[in-house]
């Protein structure tokens, strides 16, 4: 294997697919802006879920929202969960009730009118995340998700629909945490800017 030529294609590979994003996701991120800005304005939370590097980038979201992305602005916490982080729940639910379940419990239990669910899932069809997303729904909370290739069964089950214009899965979780950089950005800029 030629390494540097494997990095370079790779660097190429990831810019190509965040210019891509300009075309393919601006709108919906930016709606997605507008709508978790909502959310905090009417004093309601994010509860997030994913799967593997989906679940570290829940996580990794959650804090940005929690504690706060630029450093420039002081404001409070903003009220985030990611339902991947806590190993008693997901081994429970995965054993009791199934793991296509775990995040859809959490959901139920936690989620309420007014809320967001932030759905992330690189090929739009992982199970327990479609029964968050579903469940979501039916509490009456908006949904919105992180998605790439064709956005998969998740995509009409959400109100926004950010999809990464890739089928590469490494691209599509860059694509995820570019557009969830911005999100909390562009958030934090709405309500304390």
């Amino acid at each position: 294997m030629d390494l540097k030529k494997f990095a370079l294609e790779s660097l190429d590979e990831s810019s190509e697919t965040k210019l891509n994003m300009k075309n393919a996701c601006l709108d919906d991120i930016i709606r997605a802006v507008e709508l978790v800005a909502d959310t905090y304005r009417a004093g309601k939370k994010m509860l997030l879920c994913g799967n593997g590097g989906s679940a570290a980038d829940c996580q990794h979201i959650a804090t940005e929202f929690m504690i706060r992305l630029s450093h420039d602005i002081q404001r409070p916490a903003l009220p985030a969960i990611a339902l991947t982080t806590d190993s008693s729940n997901l081994t429970a639910g995965g054993n009791d009730i199934g793991f296509d379940n775990v995040f859809a419990r959490n959901v139920e239990g936690l989620g309420s009118e007014g809320d967001v669910l932030l759905a992330i899932s690189t090929s739009g069809n992982s199970p327990n995340v479609i029964k968050a997303a579903e469940m979501a729904r039916m509490k009456g909370m908006n949904v919105i998700g992180f998605l790439g290739g064709t956005g998969g069964k998740l995509k009409p089950l959400v109100d926004v629909a950010v999809v990464i214009p890739s089928s590469n899965v490494q691209r599509i979780q860059e694509g995820h945490i570019t557009a969830a950089h911005i999100l909390c950005e562009g958030v934090e800029g709405s309500l304390y800017r």
